[in-house]
């Protein structure tokens, strides 16, 4: 018999820790919760990361998976570490090679009280028997390379038709950061490391279905505009779902953004091909104020994937912000824009199967309650799996949350 998950989040409104869209399971932000909500190492990492991958496996198997399944983790942390040893310390529950794709960002904040990391999992059921798994390594400055013990890590997998890609800076091979105070360059440097990835796992930026992507500090619109046109000269309409926020940590010092990619490719005939996705774009849907070849929602193999949803006014493309500095009207009109994306395929919030929230607070507990109660209210039904990311600021002073998610298709 399956052991019951013994662990919640501490919050009222009835919740998913996993779900399954299409082929691909899902696990939210999980942490080192007891079946109260209560975290049962406050403060402590590495007991954290014990617990909490405990409470990954034990999510999974709701889903039929294990962590062997995994091919993706997204790991939140707060903590006087670098992403290497974090890395490390998750690397170790994963006993075969290639393990999966595992993205680090260093946050200032956790949504609930005595957290120091949240992690959400993609998994797959059994995709180490597959005929087509394919993996590139990531280098690992020499002076990190003890912790993984001669171990490869994974900078990119494909797992049959799903590739995962980690999160990148531009470190390089020596532990320095590329192009100090230039983040365009900084931004190439990524962008063509991803590229010789993506075709060492025979596809193209042409095959990604989400882009996410950070840059440090809160950015004027002049400053925006030069690292959005970097980001996107590398795909061509139609291009992924995106989702880029600010952070206000990143790994090594100098780092001044980092990105990641999610691609699905098929393997036909022997031949790798494209997998074509249906997109649609209501007219009351915001759009970017520069040309950008990003979709606001792409269905593919039965799942959905939704561009990061923020409060700017409906019907065009001047970026002017509703509802200013006001979170949970704005968390309201949001999820207006991401029910009427899921409308066209058929399908409403309730269909989501993950959600990604970055919202704005000072860090405590009782703000992320009231943000998430405001999610509650708009899903209708219990909440899917979520990963919940306060920040001390946002996009600005008065746009206060994104959102994204994946819905079953």
């Amino acid at each position: 018999m399956m052991a019951l998950v013994n662990w919640n989040l501490p919050m009222v409104d009835a919740h998913h820790l996993s779900a399954s869209a299409g082929a691909l399971s899902f696990v939210g932000g999980a942490g080192d919760f007891d079946a109260s909500g209560r975290i049962r190492h406050p403060g402590d990492l590495d007991r954290q990361i014990e617990g909490t991958m405990v409470n990954v496996a034990e999510a999974l198997a709701s889903e039929s998976c294990s962590l062997d399944d995994v091919v993706r983790l997204k790991v939140h942390y707060t903590a006087d570490r670098d992403d290497w040893e974090v890395i490390a310390a998750l690397a170790r529950f994963f006993k075969e090679d290639p393990m999966p794709v595992i993205s680090t960002l260093p946050e200032p904040l956790q949504p609930f009280s005595g957290q120091t990391i949240q992690i959400q999992a993609i998994a797959q059921r059994g995709w180490q028997t597959q005929v087509d798994v394919r993996s590139v390594p990531r280098p690992v400055p020499m002076r990190r390379r003890a912790l993984f013990e001669g171990r490869p890590v994974t900078a990119g997998l494909r797992a049959g038709e799903f590739i995962a890609l980690a999160s990148l800076t531009a470190e390089d091979v020596d532990g320095m950061v590329r192009h100090p105070d230039d983040g365009v360059a900084q931004t190439h440097f990524i962008m063509e490391r991803h590229a010789e990835t993506l075709a060492a796992l025979g596809a193209s930026f042409q095959d990604s279905i989400k882009l996410e992507g950070y840059h440090f500090g809160t950015l004027t619109r002049e400053q925006w505009v030069p690292f959005a046109k970097a980001r996107a000269s590398y795909f061509r309409e139609p291009g992924p779902a995106g989702t880029v926020v600010p952070c206000h940590r990143l790994n090594p010092k100098g780092a001044l953004t980092k990105l990641e990619v999610i691609a699905m490719r098929e393997l036909r005939n022997t031949f790798d091909k494209y997998i074509p996705r249906e997109d649609h774009w209501p007219a009351r849907v915001w759009d970017w104020s520069l040309p950008l070849p990003y979709r606001q929602a792409i269905r593919l193999r039965d799942t959905v994937w939704l561009g990061g949803q923020v409060p700017q006014s409906p019907y065009g493309n001047k970026a002017v912000r509703v509802m200013d500095g006001q979170l949970i009207p704005q968390t309201r009109f949001i999820m207006s824009y991401v029910q009427d994306l899921l409308r066209p395929f058929g399908r409403t919030p309730a269909d989501l199967k993950l959600m990604v929230c970055y919202f704005a607070s000072t860090g405590t507990e009782a703000e992320t309650v009231v943000f998430v109660n405001a999610l509650a209210d708009c899903v209708g039904g219990a909440l899917p799996p979520m990963t919940l990311v306060p920040q001390p600021t946002l996009h600005s002073s008065g746009g206060n949350v994104e959102i994204w998610g994946v819905a079953q298709g």
